[in-house]
């Protein structure tokens, strides 16, 4: 893919960088991101996170760690009966923090996938279990109903008969005719999308269409899973982390091999991604796309299972073996949870 000169002025992109990635991908294809691996959003108090995404939407808790980075807080993963990479949705229960503050460089919608004919079960289920909801709508073909959790998180249900690796939770409060399916996009909002789509398609991202001012990007073949929205808004207020908010997107690489080859091409075109961080169940790169929004690249493995049985996840507090000396500082300085028994 060439990068235009007047596109790189207005993206700020380093020109010998640009100049150097041009040159690789005319002689090779690089790799690519397949997807979303799991997105992080901040939450407020980590029990009503909890009993809403477990109770109310019908996850499991796959995993309940702690923030590596600020170990006093809850790190909650909810995915699939089994956690597969593409149907995880993570929280750090901050409730000190102010809510978030929606505007550009911000991820600001998770949209979820449900099979098709789910959305008048879940509208009656919205409507039973007190979850604010908006009236259906229409999305690149798609029927959605817009909603957002208990500490404000903006979400939506969208449907799709899209074929995608998921194993359905057999305790689940939700039927597995309707369960969800994971994560069907991200929605994010920047004032210049000529900078972000340049990194997009960096990654491998190539634009499927476009629609009340949202360009739908698709990656790996496209379909549910693989998909990014992007709107500009040249004016926009800058938007702010908080409760209700996301915290960033982390896309799909196979290995650490791979992952390194991505970080590569994004280091060279200006950008400044992190070493490889070890997260213990993934590999971890971050980076921030030029409109603002803070991505990851998260290898697929080892998963979950590597220190639980898939039976047992979710159930304790897991450490990865670096915090396991401060244990007993660290859960006394966290609330205890309690799982809820499902709303059926």
């Amino acid at each position: 893919m060439y990068w235009p000169r007047r596109i790189r002025r207005r993206s700020g992109l380093d020109e010998a960088a640009v100049a150097a990635a041009n040159r690789r991908r005319s002689v090779a294809v690089e790799p690519t991101v397949h997807g979303i691996h799991h997105v992080t959003a901040i939450a407020g108090d980590a029990q009503e996170n909890l009993d809403f995404w477990v109770g109310v939407m019908g996850m499991r808790l796959v995993k309940r760690s702690v923030n590596q980075d600020v170990p006093d807080t809850y790190h909650l993963f909810y995915a699939d009966g089994v956690g597969t990479p593409g149907t995880d949705l993570t929280f750090f229960p901050w409730p000190q923090m102010a809510p978030a503050r929606p505007g550009v460089g911000l991820t600001v919608e998770i949209p979820l996938a449900v099979p098709p004919g789910s959305l008048g079960y879940w509208v009656a289920r919205f409507a039973e279990q007190g979850v604010a909801y908006g009236e259906p709508e229409t999305r690149f073909g798609e029927r959605a109903v817009p909603f957002r959790d208990p500490h404000g998180l903006p979400l939506a249900l969208v449907e799709t008969g899209d074929e995608r690796p998921w194993v359905p939770w057999k305790e689940s409060a939700v039927p597995e005719a309707h369960e969800l399916r994971g994560m069907h996009a991200v929605r994010l909002l920047v004032r210049q999308l000529a900078e972000t789509r340049l990194t997009l398609e960096l990654l491998g991202f190539e634009l499927a269409g476009e629609e009340g001012g949202w360009h739908r990007f698709a990656v790996d073949g496209g379909g549910s899973g693989r998909l990014v929205e992007v709107k500009e808004v040249r004016d926009g207020r800058r938007g702010a982390w908080g409760t209700g908010g996301v915290h960033h997107v982390a896309w799909r690489v196979r290995d650490d091999e791979e992952e390194l080859k991505v970080r590569a091409l994004i280091q060279d075109s200006g950008l400044r991604p992190t070493q490889p961080i070890d997260r213990f169940w993934f590999r971890s790169v971050y980076f921030q796309e030029p409109g603002g929004a803070l991505f990851e690249l998260a290898t697929d493995g080892p998963g979950f299972e590597r220190d639980e049985a898939v039976e047992r996840l979710g159930e304790k507090l897991i450490l990865p073996p670096w915090l396991e000396p401060r244990r007993d500082a660290i859960e006394a300085a966290l609330s205890p949870l309690g799982v809820p028994s499902p709303a059926r």
